[in-house]
Formats: structure tokens, C-alpha cells, sequence
């Protein structure tokens, strides 16, 4: 091939100006690890009478058909977010021979099927490093360089957002409204942040990264998700003294017994954890493998930089393929169709805070309640009251989810149990160190 890889960008946001600017930057790097030039021919964007000094070089068109008929470019990178028209577009440009780079992780998360089935059909490469972690290599990794391994679990922080909001209530002592607010001052969370504090964003997250390492496809209705706006400077402090800090996680597990069981929530982690030690808004992904044991990938989970350093390492791949002729040799990995496992089935230690009536045997009536539900007791602590009410903070042993829920239905029915102030899985691990 003797004419350079060309592009067409949809999207001139903050992803799209940091393509842009590395591209630009590190050109000659990537023109002689590809062979030939890779350079951006054609921009959509709403507004082409915009001044974008960043793109002065750059077509600018408003018109998706004028990238779709130019057989000049080889490579589609979409960067709008959201599911319309992005989905749309993306399909179009595969039906017209064109490979697609993206770092939706809408449309992977929940119309991944359709994008490999697309890519397929029309002999094209589809490649999301971006979706995931920013600007962490784990797309990749998890198809090319772990494929040897049966991969049996993914733990990780993915969200920035939420990352740096329990940092801060770890930190400062803050609350959870003041430190959402400095992360929305900081420009860390959006004016409306319920897809990242709900868990949503990591649950996103959470399905594609089971589908890849599982060979399964995992939806977004697979997943299940509890973000952290119950979480309170009470139960940061619980559990600083008890030897945990607290991490929204996405956590995948595939047991041969059980199935997937995939989730997002908080966590209590123990502090010698590695993942314990991620802070702000820095995203890490801790993965077991049968073959490399523990490994975990770790950097920053978002930006213009880190992203694009993402979307370009997929162009490249791509594009070196285009300059030799080949394939794209990476397709869908999900062939396996394994079962799931229910939440009411999945089993952890649990950490519960109770407001309780301060008088005698309200501990063996709440005792009582958990023996009647197979809820073993690690420990009870009693620190301090509230008005008249004392506050109880109860860790369980491994328990299954459904047996602390009836437990939990039951307490609530106390007359001594004023309110169950917050529910917490613990991380602990088991004999075999796991």
C-alpha cells in the first residue's frame, strides 16, 4: 500500500480534539510503526461554521453521507457517545466496507452482538479499546495477550467519578453531596451524575469486560448494580477502623458450579487489597487467570489524552493491517453460552449498620433473627448513639444474598429495630487465600 490510512472522525469533542492532538503530535511515530501515514480526512460535527482552532487543517462537514461515500477513507472512529444515531452510523459505515473504531461503550455494552455480526458480514474490523478504562490497556489484553488463560474473575474500579467522590469522604471525612460537588466543580462529574453514583457507567463497563473474558455475551440486563449514594462518613469510618476502605467495584465471576455472576457495588476492601490503593479518579482492573494467576492493569480511566491514547492504539492496529492487506484478525469471542448466576445465589460477608432501642436483650433478639436465617455473626460492635438509639454495627460470615435478605426483611419488622441504616458486602477471603 503506498497511500496513507485515512480517517473519518464523528465527533469533535474532548475525545475527539485528543485524537486530533496526538495523531498530529506523535505522527511520524505511528507512520513508521504502521508503515505509511495515518491521518484524519473528514470531521462531522453539528456546527461546521464553528471556530475550532485544534481542526483548522480538517474537512468539517455536518453531513454523516459525505463520510459514508468517501471510498477514500478507510477507518470510521466514531466518538459521539450515546446510543443514536451512533449505532446507526457505525452500522452503515461496516455495510460499506469500512473498519469502525469506537469508544462507545453504550452501543458495545448493549449492541455489541450486532457490531461483530456487522463486522463479519462485511469483512471489517470493529475494535473499543476506549469503551473500557480509558486509557488502560484491557480490551486487548484480555483477547490477545491472556487468551491462553481460563479466566475466572475481573475486579476493578472503573468509574472516576465515584473513585474520587469515596476518596474524598475517605480523605476529608467528607459527605457524600459535598464531595459530588467538588467533583462537578473539578469538572470530574457531570451536572447530573446519576449514570456514574448509581452505577450505571460501571455496570456498562462491567458487561463488556465479562463478555471478553468469559466468551459469553453478557448484557447490560445481566449486570447487577447499586451505586453509592447511600454510602455515609459513618460507614467510611466503620470501616477505616475495622481495616477497609470503601470502592465502588464491577465485579465478574465465572464458577463452573454457579455460572457468570456479574455485579457493580460497593465493596468493603480490605486495605491490603491492591485495588485499595486507587485513588481519585484513576480506574484500575484486577484479573485471575488459571495460567498468569493475579494481574491487574492500572492508570488513568478518562481524559482527552489517556482516551485517545486508546483510540489510536486501535487505529493503528487496524491500520497496519489496511497497509498489508490483511484483516482484521481479531473478531467476536463470545462462543460460549454459559449459564448465570442469580444474585439471591451469590454468597459474600456482609457489614450491616443498625439503629436499635437501648435495653436489655435487643442484641440477642437481633441475634436471634440472623440464627433463624443461617446468618452467621463474625462480629457485633456497639461505638456510639444516636439521640436514645444505639447504633450497632454487625459483619457477617460468607452468607448467600438471599438468606441476608430475609434476614434483613426480618430485623425491619422489630419493634427494637429502629432502621437498618446501610447493607455492605465485605471483601474477605476465603481459606484458599481467593
Amino acid at each position: 500500500m503506498d497511500r496513507p490510512v485515512t480517517i473519518g472522525m464523528l465527533g469533535s469533542g474532548t475525545v475527539g480534539t485528543g485524537v486530533v492532538h496526538v495523531l498530529k503530535e506523535n505522527a511520524y511515530e505511528i507512520s513508521q510503526k504502521v508503515g505509511v501515514p495515518v491521518q484524519i480526512k473528514t470531521v462531522l460535527v453539528r456546527d461546521t461554521h464553528k471556530v475550532r482552532p485544534y481542526m483548522k487543517d480538517l474537512h468539517l462537514t455536518d453531513d454523516f453521507e459525505e463520510i459514508l461515500g468517501d471510498d477514500a477513507i478507510d477507518i470510521v472512529v466514531e466518538l459521539m457517545g450515546g446510543l443514536h444515531p451512533a449505532r446507526e452510523y457505525m452500522l452503515a459505515a461496516m455495510k460499506a466496507g469500512k473498519h469502525v473504531v469506537t469508544a462507545n461503550k453504550d452501543v458495545v455494552a448493549q449492541f455489541g452482538k450486532d457490531m461483530f455480526e456487522a463486522a463479519e458480514e462485511y469483512h471489517t474490523g470493529f475494535r473499543f479499546e476506549a469503551s473500557v478504562g480509558g486509557g488502560i490497556p484491557i480490551v486487548t489484553p484480555i483477547k490477545e495477550c491472556l487468551t491462553a488463560n481460563r479466566l475466572t474473575e475481573i475486579m476493578g474500579i472503573v468509574n472516576g467519578t465515584t473513585n474520587y467522590v469515596l476518596t474524598k469522604m475517605t480523605r476529608m471525612g467528607s459527605d457524600y453531596a459535598s464531595a459530588l460537588k467538588e467533583a462537578q466543580e473539578k469538572g470530574y462529574a457531570e451536572a447530573d451524575p446519576s449514570a456514574d453514583v448509581e452505577g450505571l457507567d460501571a455496570a456498562r463497563k462491567a458487561a463488556i469486560l465479562a463478555s471478553l473474558a468469559f466468551n459469553t455475551r453478557v448484557g447490560l440486563s445481566d449486570v447487577s448494580v447499586e451505586g453509592i449514594t447511600k454510602i455515609t462518613p459513618e460507614d467510611i469510618d466503620y470501616a477505616r477502623k475495622l481495616g477497609y476502605v470503601v470502592k465502588l467495584l464491577a465485579i465478574a465471576k465465572d464458577s463452573l458450579s454457579q455460572g457468570i455472576d456479574v455485579r457493580v457495588h460497593p465493596v468493603f476492601l480490605r486495605e491490603s487489597h491492591p485495588l485499595a490503593a486507587v485513588n481519585d479518579v484513576f480506574n484500575a482492573i484486577f484479573v485471575k487467570g488459571n495460567a498468569i494467576g493475579e494481574a491487574m492493569f492500572y492508570g488513568q480511566g478518562a481524559g482527552a489524552l489517556p482516551t485517545a491514547s486508546a483510540v489510536i492504539a486501535d487505529i493503528v492496529a487496524l491500520a497496519r493491517q489496511i497497509a498489508k492487506g490483511v484483516g482484521d484478525e481479531i473478531g467476536c469471542t463470545c462462543f460460549a453460552h454459559k449459564s448465570f448466576c442469580r444474585l439471591d445465589d451469590t454468597i459474600s460477608d456482609y457489614y450491616l449498620r443498625l439503629l436499635v432501642a437501648d435495653e436489655p436483650g435487643v442484641l440477642g433478639t437481633i441475634a436471634t433473627v440472623f440464627g433463624t436465617y443461617g446468618v452467621s455473626l463474625k462480629s457485633v460492635i456497639q461505638t456510639r448513639y444516636v439521640g436514645d438509639k444505639a447504633e450497632i454495627v454487625v459483619i457477617t460470615h460468607r452468607v448467600q444474598h438471599r438468606k441476608m435478605r430475609e434476614a434483613e426483611q426480618a430485623l425491619t419488622d422489630l419493634s427494637v429495630v429502629e432502621r437498618i441504616s446501610n447493607v455492605i458486602r465485605v471483601d474477605t477471603p476465603r481459606e484458599d487465600g481467593t
